[in-house]
């Protein structure tokens, strides 16, 4: 593919040099062959894992599960320490030594509920607004949020790399050419080209992090607009998709090909993008038949118990698929047994070795974990 004009470097009055996007999208925007076959074989697969992901009966649980996994991911791209694991901990309150930072974590799957729920209830259009809504969730209150004006798009300059502007690794367009360039994305959204859905998803994305709205966030929200955009374009009957963990997978390498992209090597940037689509629908395919399996198999040891302990079973059963650490309150909140019920039905699972206890040594105060099912999401982070 020849190279595009995305922008050009141009110095400004203060002396630094900044990126000046040139008209969005290109003239003459067009891939080559081999990007056009890989983008059919990225299609194939998301519509393959859309339509797995259909037959699992708690789908909600699943989608729960992986915007924890994506959450992590796209937090830790940014310096987050804190895991997945930490950040369900969190959620319950299983440990009292939980990282600082699994407040990125948390943040961020707020803001994908939010988005989840604006889409789907309100029918909200896919817009600059939407996406300033979704920075307003991942940073109002946040653990850095004291610089970062959530839900509103920048007033001064920024930069990336660096100390200042003068000797940062790039510097994005001012703030009169940046809200030009989001005027341009925001037409690209509903622009009706023969641009293949998978290839637009992988073009808005480059292009948001190349204009860089934000003074903060902007990595995270970018992530965030990539399902979106495949759900409102019904390429996904449900979000599904999430690259935040390929991306961190190949941390450096995301950075470079973005560099690519605003330096007019599109098809670099897009071969990635979609070797990244391929990858995590795989992963997700995968994990989909782990999860379905496991199920399967435990089930079959509830049906075992008497009748009087199955009945007692399997109503928590399909909670865990959500909630993966679990302790005597939540047990309780969930089925309302006494705590001493509560806890010989998780002795049960114990003995079943569906769950396990988290931290062997505690006498008191104990969580327990479905470690088999949590792998399936926690190896790949």
């Amino acid at each position: 593919m020849p190279t595009n004009i995305i922008g050009t470097l141009r110095k400004q009055t203060q002396g630094y040099i900044a990126f000046i996007p040139s008209p969005f999208p290109p003239k003459g925007f067009a891939f080559d062959s081999s990007i056009i076959k890989k983008a059919s074989e990225a299609t194939r697969l998301v519509g393959k894992l859309d339509g797995i992901t259909k037959l699992l009966p708690d789908l909600d649980f699943f989608l729960l599960m992986y915007l924890r996994k994506d959450a992590a991911a796209s937090s830790q791209i940014e310096g987050t320490r804190a895991t997945m694991i930490d950040a369900i901990e969190s959620e319950v309150g299983a440990n009292p030594s939980t990282p600082n930072d699994v407040d990125d974590i948390l943040h961020y799957i707020k803001a994908l509920r939010y988005g989840m729920e604006r889409a789907k209830i309100d029918n909200f259009p896919l817009s600059l607004r939407f996406l300033r809504e979704l920075h307003r969730e991942l940073m109002s209150q946040a653990r850095v949020s004291q610089f970062a004006n959530p839900g509103e798009f920048r007033q001064t300059q920024n930069w990336i790399g660096g100390t200042r502007p003068d000797n940062a690794r790039f510097v994005p367009p001012p703030v009169a050419e940046m809200n030009q360039s989001l005027g341009e994305l925001e037409k690209y959204i509903y622009n009706e080209d023969d641009t293949l859905v998978i290839i637009k998803a992988g073009l808005l994305h480059a292009q948001f992090e190349t204009i860089h709205p934000f003074l903060d966030g902007n990595g995270r929200t970018g992530r965030m607009f990539i399902t979106f955009y495949l759900w409102q374009q019904h390429f996904l009957e449900n979000p599904v998709l999430f690259l935040s963990s390929y991306f961190k997978k190949y941390q450096q390498l995301y950075y470079e090909k973005l560099t690519d992209y605003h330096t007019g090597n599109v098809a670099s940037w897009m071969d990635f993008f979609l070797d990244g689509v391929i990858e995590i629908s795989n992963e997700a395919i995968d994990m989909v038949d782990k999860i379905t399996s496991l199920r399967e198999r435990d089930l079959m040891k509830i049906q075992k118990l008497g009748k009087r302990a199955a009945e007692s079973a399997v109503p928590i059963m399909p909670k865990l698929y959500g909630q993966p650490i679990v302790n005597v309150a939540i047990i309780q909140q969930w089925t309302g047994y006494s705590r001493p019920g509560s806890q010989e039905v998780i002795n049960r699972f114990v003995k079943m070795k569906i769950l396990s206890p988290k931290d062997k040594h505690l006498k008191y105060g104990q969580s327990y974990i479905y470690k088999e099912y949590l792998n399936i999401f926690a190896d790949r982070e």
